[in-house]
């Protein structure tokens, strides 16, 4: 992250650093100087070409003056610029110097706003880096000024609307309903409305007139919530990546969110304008007069948005991205306008009285208690007056003119203060966490809502509970989320201790099957890099979670395991591996049964180089070993290979381009008809009906390996004459005759329609259906990926893999033992120690011989014994140690085997042997 130190100096390129918008902000207004982090330069100076070969400077390169743009949209182009220089890949042959060159001219910069950057003497490669990267990073520090005032006026205007509704006295009573609870309200609308709560709770001045202006307030600001969200997104992303092209795509990219943002500030500004119009009404003449000379009028609000898209439609990037900035300022100036109209009609005439009498007489005090009595605002906008209150008398002016010069100047992102009055106004709205809570549909009277969810989790037949709550409100299914009653994200699963049980015996038997063929285990971070995860999944991408920015790097939550050890592998220069992990993944997918945001994989991995398809059959023989222990009942395994998959497309005539999209269509085939796809095909992804159909001919193949591999083999079958088909098929030949010998090619089923969607497979690919009567899709998957370690290192190391989705496993496992009503110990207790009475040492005593023998044990003390019983019964718990008060003056102890109900008297120093033998007879 770019850090920001006690003596306001920014560093960049420090190791895992990012530049934000706040930084190039600080920077661009002289806020802060900047410094190159050491290892940045260090970087630079190991990738450069060595002294013997080093180029000389053969030529001198000028920035170029834009005089189009404001002081600070230069400084903030030279801003990004320098941390695009520092970010260049290896061999670029850009020298320490030139990065330190531009910091200095930046720093030089700040303290004046005039353009005095002498030329600079560079190498060819030099001047070819710096023209690529120029307009790139001009649009981009224009960009990151936008990004970072946009989103700080995001959070003002909460807050001077909320000023406003007090002083115009309007009824807000809407902001309360705002959320419906049918999940199909706008999230930032409701935040905004949300927001306003907080700042006005408690106040006595609203409530009294309906105001079109103030109704609108959620809608108006919450659009502009969400644009910012996404120019800062983009904004973010685009100043930390390395840039190999022209301005294009840059441009294009910010461009389609800035053209938003542009209409969302607009309509900001209109709805702001209307409001401090209407609350100057009731002001003094002066300030009207100081209001109509200083404030944008609507006229030109609406040139200065028409600027800007004419910019947009010229593609003249520069003067759009400027523009925009100039829009956003005469937002600014509005908005600062309706916060002094609003506090002048709040508090202004109190201010303003107490500065210029320079004291005040007793009728005067008695008279401003009472008026302090009557205005009672509201526990965030008193808290936000208060402070701007103690600014302008730290001014020491009681004159109209400067006290509304010094409001306006408080309200500007480049005041030293304004960041104290963003950082109070984020303390209040958050102070309210209770607001945040879900919404949830209102509940049947008695609670039968809540009665069925309890009895049907039981089940885990969410289906059932949402179509039941629906008939009940009369409103569609999928309004409902059980697990919103209990707290638990949807998605997700709380698993009880029978469940556990269940889980721990899978997990055990599948960590048995990993060891037996030697694996090793390894465990990786659950959040990787972003760029470690995108590029990886094709259009799953769009399923990754996404962690929010804390101003250091960008990560996500992973999405499988395997593009993690592909890292992890290529990070530690490793070229063999077999190892195994069991771990959670995340993935943004809708919930249904069997299908889960967060869920457990159970991979198995083999990297390196070795005999041709022997990684491929082991790989496919421990996935029919681990369903077949596990026990589920019947299934298949379908099998395809990419490079066929590939042949096939190029057969049909797909452009080698359109492989992995159309790919990522027929995966789709076990969910949807071929009707769908060839739509999907044709109309979305460009194919002819004729290659749509010559897929379809094709991928209807599907049979008993060795059958169908024998008539693809045939003479004059296509697959012969194209290269990447055939060299497939001799693999498939090897890898069915292994499984034939190993006797589990019974299992296999040859499936051409099978094209697994992910990017980053080569070979043979392959996917675990379960046949009974629980439909949970696939269980398990896998394939090749000679590609994709090599993704993160300098070396290929081909790989093969297999992914257990075990979560759905576990749905079958509890289907089956509901359907053979089994009842699951959930836990492995031998002995309960059930001591009759009070004495919680003798227990302890006891059960301490017990463990320290190895024995699984607990123990009870109590003085009713069918509450000892009933906790041994319920538990399953086989055998039971009791001691009343004749067996301890006996010194003797009482055995019960609970199955049996036999039971034995035994001396007190042998009840461990004894029980020991009965345990292992």
């Amino acid at each position: 992250m770019a850090e920001r130190g006690s003596s306001s100096v920014i560093t960049l390129g420090g190791k895992g650093s990012s530049l934000t918008s706040s930084s190039v902000h600080a920077i661009a207004h002289g806020l802060a100087q900047v410094r190159i982090d050491s290892s940045a330069l260090d970087r630079l100076a190991s990738v450069a070409a060595p002294s013997n070969q080093n180029p000389l400077p053969v030529t001198k390169y000028q920035f170029p003056k834009l005089d189009t743009l404001a002081p600070e949209e230069t400084r903030a182009f030279l801003v990004v610029l320098l941390n695009k220089l520092l970010l260049v890949p290896a061999g670029s042959s850009v020298r320490t110097v030139l990065p330190v060159l531009v910091s200095e001219s930046l720093n030089l910069l700040s303290q004046s706003n005039s353009w005095n950057i002498q030329p600079i003497i560079v190498t060819e490669e030099e001047r070819v880096v710096l023209e690529g990267l120029t307009f790139p990073s001009v649009l981009s520090g224009i960009c990151a000024v936008l990004d970072h005032r946009s989103t700080a006026l995001s959070t003002i205007v909460d807050v001077v609307a909320a000023l406003s509704c007090e002083a115009s006295g309007a009824d807000v009573a809407a902001f309360g309903s705002m959320d419906s609870g049918d999940g199909f309200s706008a999230k930032d609308e409701i935040g905004v409305a949300g927001d306003l709560k907080v700042l006005l709770n408690g106040s006595k001045l609203v409530g009294k007139t309906k105001n079109e202006d103030v109704l609108e307030i959620p809608k108006i600001n919450g659009k502009l919530r969400e644009v910012v969200k996404s120019v800062h997104s983009s904004t973010r992303i685009e100043l930390n990546s390395s840039v190999k092209a022209g301005i294009s795509g840059t441009a294009k990219a910010l461009g389609t969110n800035v053209v938003a943002l542009a209409a969302a500030i607009k309509n900001l500004g209109e709805s702001s304008l209307c409001r401090a119009k209407t609350n100057s009404i009731n002001g003094d003449d002066s300030l009207r007069n100081l209001f109509d000379k200083d404030c944008a009028s609507g006229d030109s609000l609406r040139n200065a948005y028409k600027a800007v898209l004419d910019a947009h439609f010229e593609e003249d990037y520069v003067k759009f991205g400027h523009q925009a900035n100039i829009l956003l300022g005469i937002v600014w100036k509005i908005v600062a306008w309706e916060a002094v109209v609003a506090l002048v009609a709040l508090e202004g005439g109190e201010l303003l009285s107490e500065k210029s009498n320079g004291g005040d007489t007793r009728e005067d005090k008695k008279s401003d208690k009472k008026k302090k009595k009557k205005v009672v605002l509201g526990k965030g906008t008193g808290l936000i007056v208060q402070l701007i209150k103690d600014r302008l008398q730290s001014k020491g002016s009681g004159v109209l003119e400067k006290w509304v010069e010094d409001l306006l100047s408080f309200l500007d992102p480049k005041d030293p203060e304004f960041d104290g009055l963003l950082t109070k106004v984020k303390e209040i709205v958050e102070s309210n966490e209770s607001r945040r809570l879900p919404k949830l549909a209102k509940l049947c009277k008695g609670g039968e809502c809540k009665k069925a969810v309890t009895f049907y989790l039981k089940i885990h037949d969410i289906e059932s509970i949402r179509y039941m709550m629906a008939d009940n409100h009369g409103l569609r299914p999928s309004v409902f989320s059980p697990c919103a009653y209990y707290g638990a994200f949807q998605g997700t699963r709380d698993f009880a201790k029978e469940q556990m049980a269940i889980r721990e015996k899978a997990f055990s038997i599948i960590t048995d099957v990993f060891k037996r063929h030697g694996a090793t285990a390894l465990d990786t971070p659950v959040f990787e890099l972003r760029e470690t995860l995108m590029g990886k999944y094709g259009e799953d991408s769009k399923l990754i979670y996404d962690l929010a920015d804390q101003g250091g790097e960008l990560c996500s939550l992973r999405y499988d395991l395997t593009v993690p050890f592909a890292r992890y592998v290529a990070m530690n220069g490793l070229t063999s591996l077999k190892r195994h992990q069991i771990a959670k993944v995340y993935r943004r997918d809708n919930p249904s049964k069997g299908r889960f945001r967060e869920f457990y994989q159970c991979d198995f991995d083999i990297a390196g180089q070795y005999e041709r398809m022997g990684p491929d059959f082991e790989i496919i023989k421990i996935l029919t070993e681990l369903l077949d222990e596990l026990d589920i009942g019947d299934y298949e395994i379908k099998l395809n290979h990419r490079m066929l998959l590939d042949g096939m497309l190029e057969i049909c005539g797909v452009p080698p381009e359109k492989f992995r999209t159309i790919c990522s269509s027929i995966d789709k085939l076990d969910k949807q008809s071929f009707e769908q796809i060839k739509k999907e095909m044709v109309e979305e992804k460009g194919l002819t009906v004729e290659t749509a159909d010559k897929i379809g001919n094709f991928v209807k193949e599907r049979g008993s390996p060795l059958v169908l591999l024998s008539k693809l083999k045939q003479e004059g079958s296509l697959f012969l004459e194209n290269n990447s088909s055939k060299l497939a098929l001799d693999d498939l030949a090897i890898l069915f005759e292994a499984l034939d010998k190993s006797k589990c090619i019974d299992k296999v089923v040859f499936d051409l329609s099978l094209a697994r969607g992910l990017d980053y497979y080569t070979g043979v690919i392959f996917e675990a259906v379960f046949k009974g009567a629980t439909q949970v899709g696939s269980i398990a998957a896998g394939g090749r990926y000679d590609n994709l370690i090599g993704m993160f290192g300098t070396k290929q190391v081909p790989s093969v893999g297999v992914s257990l989705g075990i979560e759905r496993v576990f749905t079958i496992m509890e289907q089956i033992q509901k359907e053979r009503n089994q009842t699951v110990r959930a836990t492995e207790t031998e002995v309960l120690v059930a001591l009759l009475g009070d004495k919680l040492p003798l227990a302890a005593e006891l059960v301490s011989e017990l463990w320290h023998a190895k024995v699984k044990a607990e123990y009870m003390v109590h003085k009713k014994v069918n509450k000892l019983f009933d906790r041994a019964t319920e538990s399953k718990i086989p055998w039971m140690v009791i001691v009343g008060e004749r067996e301890l003056n006996e010194g003797k102890v009482k055995l019960k085997n609970l199955e049996t109900r036999d039971e034995e008297e035994v001396p007190r120093s042998k009840f461990v042997e004894e029980l020991q033998r009965r345990l292992n007879p």
